[in-house]
């Protein structure tokens, strides 16, 4: 569909977010500095948003729980039960590196033969209101070297965009989805033609990778490199770097029994930890941190690429500036790049 641009004044931002709660749980980034998070908002919490930085944490838990119960049985009855069905949801104020990491997970859950029926479900009632980026977030964005950009559109369903005197925004609405978000703010008298308005020229990243559009052969070809012993050195396998990625989607499925009930759940996990690749006799295929290491960048850079024809890592930078040994995915991409 055509995409459809009008203006909303910044000093009725709080008046747009409370016209969307009567018909959706709506999430949006409260908080600053290391406290910024996505959180749930209702009226008292409106005005409190955020727009002003990235936050920590990605939003990919709102699709993809960090901790979900699947299903569930009494053990008394034998009655079984599912999970509820979804709630019409927003989010709002999320970054496009960040709807472009929903993109890549959708690749996994919802786009290939199989279907994650709990994922699919909070899929299809989620729409996604981005901010595109007026200044660069953090130094460590890499997001116009990775295929996407400060106002990539890719992964929205509208878009607010900073005009040249910053006083306003330019919301454009690209989906089905966003254009019911335009009714109710056209409802609300919340926006209006966006005349002569013009959005802000996007900022450049400041931190630019070469990436080659080889990178996934070069990185197979060099599995038994031995550098890769080199990279994993100061890896502690703590884990931060897949919990806090847009795009990290490995997971564990675990039962347990309280209360006379028995539930299977499932919880995020991550391919550096040493239990991960753990097989029931004991083996481990991926015995030492070079393997566990050479995993996660291979899947990030080659593997998924290989199978969904995209890079997984869209750059958002958020492993680099967090990670506690300095490790850095933009020098294995450069790295790669030189083979």
């Amino acid at each position: 569909m055509d995409k459809t641009t009008k203006l909303l004044k910044k000093e009725n931002l709080t008046d747009a977010i409370n016209a969307l709660l009567p018909s959706y749980e709506v999430f949006a980034p409260v908080g600053e500095g290391e406290r910024l998070a996505f959180t749930k908002i209702g009226a008292e919490s409106s005005g409190k948003i955020n727009l002003s930085g990235l936050p920590a944490v990605s939003p990919k838990d709102l699709l993809f729980p960090r901790s979900e119960t699947l299903y569930g049985i009494s053990l008394d009855t034998g009655e079984t039960y599912q999970q509820e069905e979804a709630l019409p949801t927003a989010i709002f104020g999320i970054r496009p590196c960040d709807a472009r990491g929903i993109v890549n997970l959708d690749r996994v859950f919802i786009d290939e033969a199989y279907t994650d029926s709990a994922y699919a479900d909070r899929r299809e009632k989620l729409t996604i209101v981005t901010a595109a980026c007026g200044v660069v977030q953090s130094p460590a964005c890499f997001c116009d070297s990775m295929g996407g950009g400060p106002d990539s559109e890719e992964g929205s369903d509208a878009i607010l965009t900073e005009t040249d005197d910053g006083s306003v925004f330019l919301v454009s609405f690209l989906t089905e989805k966003g254009d019911e978000i335009g009714k109710i703010w056209e409802s609300a008298g919340l926006i209006s033609s966006p005349g002569k308005a013009k959005a802000a020229a996007p900022p450049s990243c400041e931190l630019k990778v070469t990436k080659p559009a080889d990178l996934p052969e070069k990185l197979k070809a060099a599995f038994e490199d031995p550098a890769w012993g080199r990279f994993s050195e100061a890896c502690i396998g703590c884990g931060a770097c897949s919990f806090i990625c847009p795009t990290c989607y490995c997971f564990d499925i675990d039962s347990e029994t309280h209360g006379g009930i028995a539930e299977q759940l499932r919880c995020w996990d991550c391919c550096v930890f040493s239990d991960y690749s753990r097989m029931a006799g004991g083996h481990n295929p991926r015995p030492t941190k070079k393997e566990r290491l050479r995993q996660r960048y291979l899947h990030k850079l080659s593997w998924f690429d290989e199978r969904y024809g995209r890079t997984l890592c869209v750059g958002c930078g958020r492993c680099i500036m967090k990670c506690p040994a300095g490790l850095d995915i933009a020098s294995i991409i450069e790295w790669g790049g030189t083979l």
